[in-house]
């Protein structure tokens, strides 16, 4: 007994090499998921900072800040106070 190092299998018998040789798998090309540089997180708290400096820029500063953590302060067997600015649609 020895294995084929060639095709790195156990050695076959000519009937079960016959079969696995007419045996045809159809290609199923992988999938790829493409990686991203921010986490979701970071892309919602990038795309809030961007729009606040935009609104900054035009005038339209009328709300809180979501990059000033004081107005966020809580104890921890609380939730986080909502954010009323800008409201961002990624998940994160």
């Amino acid at each position: 007994m020895g294995i084929d190092t060639q095709g790195m299998g156990a050695p076959m018998t000519p009937e079960e090499a016959a079969k696995f040789k007419n045996s045809k798998k159809e290609y199923q090309p992988a999938t790829v998921t493409p990686r991203r540089l921010f986490t979701p997180s970071m892309a919602k708290e990038l795309k809030i900072l961007i729009n606040e400096v935009l609104d900054e820029r035009e005038g339209k500063m009328d709300y809180q800040t979501y990059f000033d953590p004081i107005p966020f302060r809580h104890l921890v067997t609380e939730e986080e106070p909502p954010y009323d600015g800008y409201q961002c649609d990624l998940v994160g």
